[in-house]
């Protein structure tokens, strides 16, 4: 299944369950890792009102498609799902959702760590945060604060 590129506010939850219902088969898997990022009101010791995600949407779909392909495959998954937002952004609102379904465990958490580096390293998106100060986009070294 490809993954999943939203404009809209989503819950993590819900859209789990429905793609284990729709997509998996019961009783095939034995693991299921999640992570859901959220935003922040802070970054870097600046509080932020919001942030602006953008990018190519084709750009953007074909790295997150190929990205849930290479996982299934690099950790022999039985499914993974990636969700993503863009446009704008208030804190507390979920940013992204990665899950890897496999039969054991430690293939579903690194699959998850796997998922979340790449996306946070490679993805093409470009981050605009909003702060009392104003506009600033978000660097690589800005960036390296975050791990």
């Amino acid at each position: 299944m490809p993954a999943i590129l939203l404009d809209t506010v989503f819950n993590p939850w819900d859209e789990l369950q429905s793609y284990q219902e729709k997509h998996l088969q019961a009783g095939r898997y034995g693991a299921t890792a999640t992570f859901v990022g959220t935003m922040r009101d802070f970054n870097i010791d600046d509080s932020v009102s919001h942030m602006t995600l953008e990018h190519y949407p084709a750009m953007t779909q074909n790295f997150l498609d190929k990205l849930c392909a290479q996982s299934r495959e690099k950790f022999a998954l039985d499914d993974c799902l990636i969700i993503h937002r863009y446009g704008d952004i208030k804190p507390n609102e979920p940013i992204v959702l990665t899950v890897a379904w496999s039969a054991h465990r430690a293939q579903a958490f690194d699959a998850c760590r796997y998922l979340m580096e790449e996306l946070k390293a490679r993805a093409p998106f470009w981050k605009k945060e909003i702060t009392a100060g104003g506009e600033r986009w978000v660097h690589d070294e800005l960036r390296s604060s975050e791990k």
